[in-house]
């Protein structure tokens, strides 16, 4: 006994868009996880800026710190 067909196509149709959920899930956090690593870098890049800077003994870093931002 295999069932009644539209209990099958239900089953199908739920299976369907089970995947489809999973799949944007997946998508966002993807996303989610790109955004926060461009973040990362621009954030890290300006702190490499300002301590080139001031490694180099410089006095005037703090328009290398306003430029970045």
């Amino acid at each position: 006994m295999s069932g009644s067909p539209q209990f099958q196509n239900e089953t199908t149709s739920t299976e369907i868009a089970n995947r489809q959920t999973l799949s944007l899930a997946g998508l966002a956090v993807t996303l989610a996880v790109l955004v926060a690593s461009v973040y990362l870098v621009q954030r890290l890049s300006h702190a490499t800026r300002v301590e080139d800077c001031l490694m180099a003994n410089r006095m005037n870093c703090d328009r290398v710190a306003a430029a970045s931002q």
